[in-house]
């Protein structure tokens, strides 16, 4: 199967996993937080090499997780503009709401699983 034929199949099955996991009120609240980071770090990880295939997945990964521990510093920074945008859906789930020290782990997790996954695609015939 072609890489970004399965980085797409990966990206369908990932979101709605991640939006089951995150918002199901089957799942403890820990649980949902871990591996709703887990599966954002996977999304993202895949999105990025579909847009850009060749690019390594190390660095894809890194980057994301960068941009992901960015986001979370960025969540100490209150201004009215980003508050208005984290008051929407979409703002909350990009931006988050609450800086998090317990949310970075989750963060390596993903991304180290996100890299793993992406490296056993590209292997794919």
């Amino acid at each position: 199967m072609p890489y970004r034929l399965s980085l797409l199949l990966t990206i369908v099955f990932i979101v709605p996993l991640g939006y089951f996991v995150r918002f199901s009120p089957m799942f403890p609240d820990w649980f949902s937080d871990v591996f709703g980071s887990i599966a954002y770090q996977i999304f993202f990880i895949a999105l990025v090499q579909f847009w850009f295939p060749k690019m390594s997945i190390a660095k894809t990964a890194i980057g994301v997780f960068l941009f992901s521990c960015a986001i979370e510093f960025l969540q100490l920074w209150k201004p009215p503009f980003l508050q208005a945008i984290r008051a929407t859906l979409p703002g909350r789930l990009v931006l988050g709401n609450t800086f998090l020290w317990s949310d970075f782990p989750p963060y390596g997790l993903g991304c180290s699983a996100g890299w793993l996954w992406l490296k056993f695609l590209r292997r794919l015939p």
